[in-house]
């Protein structure tokens, strides 16, 4: 004797889910990819899609302001994300002090930890 709210859950579990043979084939490659788009753009257009990119941006600059500052927030977005960029250089004794204030820091651990075990023992 099954109640409602039992066929209720049977309704609501028998939704969804994976189910045989749906997704995509494994070993299916995409459609499109980016190289492949910016490959069909040269071959119609003839030039680079940098080429192109660049052309737009000064044509909007003589034409619509509001064009050209899209494009300026474009550039400017990629621009910037490949300049958050962090160059570390140091010199060899900066690393080398680096070197020994490590060293000195863990003997330091050693030691308070081998006298924090004696006092624990006494």
């Amino acid at each position: 004797m099954t109640t409602e709210s039992n066929q209720k859950k049977s309704k609501i579990s028998s939704r969804g889910g994976a189910r045989p043979g749906a997704g995509r084939p494994k070993g299916s490659r995409a459609l499109i990819t980016v190289q492949g788009l910016l490959d069909s753009i040269e071959s119609q257009a003839g030039v680079p899609y940098e080429k192109l990119l660049i052309e737009d941006f000064i044509q909007a600059r003589i034409t619509d302001s509001h064009l050209a500052h899209k494009y300026h927030t474009l550039l400017s977005n990629k621009i910037l994300a490949n300049l958050n960029e962090i160059t570390i250089e140091e010199i060899g004794d900066q690393v080398d002090a680096k070197k020994q204030a490590f060293r000195e820091a863990i003997l330091a651990l050693n030691i308070n930890k081998t006298e924090d075990d004696e006092d624990a023992t006494d």
